[in-house]
């Protein structure tokens, strides 16, 4: 009797199949998990109401089409503004943030020269605003 079967053979395993329904699964479960609502009701402790926070002081600046300048309720002409705004400086902490806000139409090199005049002024915090 002459049996083909050869004990000292190796079986060939073939995990690729395995490999791939993980992979899917592992997918599933990145996709589904940000989506998961927790029911539970969270009761959050109650704050202090003795003293409020102050909010920082902001000095914000806008640039009309026609290259005014508004700080407040005062209008700067552009030509003059480095005097006047070192003049304005010395009323305020260097520390406070300055936001610019300008119209599209203005030039770059017009609202970066603005944004030296705050820099030499001493201010630290200089930001532009957009819309977007």
């Amino acid at each position: 009797m002459d049996n083909s079967f050869n004990w000292d053979e190796k079986p060939d395993l073939n995990i690729t199949p395995l490999v791939d329904i993980m992979l899917v699964l592992l997918a599933i479960l990145m996709v589904t998990a940000p989506t998961i609502v927790y029911k539970e009701d969270i009761t959050l402790a109650k704050g202090s109401k003795t003293q409020k926070v102050l909010d920082d002081p902001i000095i914000e600046i806008r640039i009309d089409k026609k290259k005014n300048i508004y700080i407040k309720d005062s209008v700067y002409s552009y030509k003059n503004f480095t005097d006047s705004f070192n003049l304005l400086s010395n009323k305020y902490d260097k520390n406070t943030e300055v936001r610019i806000r300008a119209d599209k139409s203005i030039k770059y090199g017009d609202v970066v020269f603005v944004l030296k005049t705050i820099k030499e002024a001493g201010f630290l915090k200089a930001s532009l605003i957009t819309n977007g």
